[in-house]
């Protein structure tokens, strides 16, 4: 039997630290160390994160998974069960030596049925919701205190490349003809910080085309959990980024939508974006989650 080990790098680097001191503490002996880069998001769904991946394909039956936490591998009560789900077929076992699950028998099934035994997941459930409301609190206090920075005139973010003072006379230089390439020569700033200083004036900015069709106006759709948590861990551009950030949660029993104010240029995008969500490699309620938000989509489908 091989003691396989699941470690996820955080930026906390104080939470990395405890995942290494319980790990070095449990004494596991010849241990097989599978670490996730800090890079990948920990909204991603554990079953798509390519160490864990390397890890399932590594062992074999009877081999033993060590994890510090529970909420080092998943973050939702869906993620957790499809997770047990994948362990048990492949008979592999699951150790947890920190958190509210490391007193828990994972393990423990019906003895005909096969499946996780009704206390058993009645704990898992609970105890997951209880983790995933800590962080949605977490999450709408960051937010708050973001508006009220906003509402005081404090901005996020990085500072601007072409300081405050300098910005009109950029400007001005952009608008008697000086290149955006000579700018950032003057200023010794990159192009597209003088490209951001002088977004309004850009021509496909300012050109106005009468023949363009008239702008499409937002719609709301619900997106399913499971694939707003795909999106969010993806590579999106801002307005697609805005759209997902400014949806709304609505609880549905154990999981989740978000609901998405976007034009339907955004929805489809948004679509493309998730097409892994139908491959074979996706567990099945995300499969089934992506057909749901395309069927959604296609009844603001614009006409051709």
């Amino acid at each position: 039997m091989a003691n396989l080990v699941y470690k996820r790098v955080s930026t906390d680097q104080q939470s990395t630290d405890r995942q290494n001191l319980v790990l070095d503490e449990a004494g596991i002996e010849d241990p097989v160390v599978f670490e996730e880069q800090a890079g990948t998001s920990s909204r991603l769904h554990s079953l798509q994160r390519p160490k864990f991946g390397e890890l399932l394909a590594y062992a074999r039956p009877g081999d033993a998974v060590h994890i510090s936490e529970m909420f080092r591998l998943v973050r939702g009560t869906g993620h957790i069960l499809d997770v047990l789900d994948v362990l048990h077929r492949d008979h592999l076992a699951l150790r947890i030596h920190d958190g509210a699950f490391s007193a828990m028998d994972l393990t423990a099934r019906h003895p005909r049925t096969g499946e996780l035994l009704s206390t058993v997941k009645f704990m898992v459930q609970t105890l997951a919701a209880a983790g995933e409301l800590q962080r949605d609190l977490q999450r709408e206090l960051t937010y708050d205190g973001l508006r009220a920075a906003e509402a005081k005139g404090n901005k996020g973010g990085r500072r601007p490349a072409v300081p405050a003072g300098k910005t009109d006379d950029v400007r001005a230089a952009y608008l008697e003809g000086r290149s955006i390439a000579a700018l950032s020569r003057d200023h010794l700033v990159s192009r597209g910080a003088i490209r951001t200083a002088v977004a309004d004036l850009l021509p496909e900015c300012t050109a106005a085309d009468p023949g363009v069709p008239a702008p499409e106006l937002p719609v709301v759709l619900d997106m399913p959990g499971e694939v707003a948590d795909f999106l969010r861990a993806a590579e999106l551009e801002p307005a697609e980024r805005a759209a997902l950030d400014q949806g709304v949660t609505v609880r549905r029993g154990q999981g989740y939508t978000l609901r998405v104010t976007a034009v339907p240029a955004i929805h489809r995008r948004l679509l493309d974006r998730c097409q892994p969500l139908d491959s074979t490699a996706a567990v099945p309620a995300q499969r089934k989650a992506r057909r749901e938000y395309a069927n959604r989509v296609s009844t603001h489908e614009a006409p051709a």
